[in-house]
């Protein structure tokens, strides 16, 4: 892979970087119900993160998604123990706002792996699925491989962190209903975002004169090089 620079790829890592942790932070501990339907609150959010991984991937190659992937990891790893250490610290006399702090920010271990570890395996597996598929359809069929990703890599990350982080929590019943729900949800958030997909892909394609193909590409998840 060549060390061409790029005009937009650093904004691309920032919005998926933002919203990873946006949705990670705010989101997951609350269960939400509309209608009668439960489900977790990140949801509205967290989906456009498995977007702009799609985008990336799709346009950029699958060696510069993983850098991303692996930012998107310190960066989830960092603001976790970060708010762990701000929570420990012992508050000053007359400050009284450490009980909300805690609400809000608090999140035990369980919580912390379970969101690593789903947010790790199941970004790879996206961009491993949405690279694979794009070799075997030459490149047509966008919506496919966006798509088809997302069943793969959504479906790996709510099998491993509604499971880890809530079983023996919340009831067993809620856990499955949210789990399946929040799948369900991002698939379907998937398939009404594809006209926005095909726009951010057909412009950024164009005005980076790029439309990469991972022919060759070294998939470990663990190789940090582009090149």
């Amino acid at each position: 892979m060549s060390g061409k620079s790029y005009k937009y790829l650093d904004l691309i890592t920032v919005v998926f970087v933002t919203v990873l942790l946006c949705s990670n932070l705010i989101g997951p501990g609350k269960a939400a119900t509309l209608w009668g339907f439960n489900f977790g609150a990140g949801i509205l959010f967290f989906p456009i993160s498995y977007l702009f991984g799609d985008i990336l991937t799709e346009v950029y190659g699958y060696a510069r998604a993983r850098r991303v992937v692996w930012m998107g990891f310190g960066a989830l790893a960092f603001a976790s123990l970060m708010s762990w250490v701000v929570l420990a610290l012992p508050p000053a006399a007359g400050w009284r706002g450490q009980e909300a702090l805690v609400s809000v920010f608090s999140q035990t271990p369980r919580i912390v792996m379970a969101s690593l570890a789903a947010f790790w395996v199941g970004e790879f597996a996206n961009s491993y699925a949405l690279a694979r598929m794009k070799l075997a359809t030459s490149g047509r069929y966008l919506f496919t491989r966006t798509i088809g990703s997302t069943i793969v890599g959504a479906g790996i990350d709510s099998a491993i962190f509604y499971p880890v982080a809530f079983l023996g929590v919340w009831d067993t019943r809620l856990v499955m209903q949210v789990m399946v729900s929040n799948y369900v949800l991002k698939v379907v958030w998937e398939v009404l975002a594809t006209p926005f997909t095909y726009w951010v892909v057909g412009a950024l394609k164009r005005a980076e004169g790029e439309d990469y193909f991972d022919r060759g590409t070294d998939f470990s998840p663990f190789k940090m090089a582009t090149g």
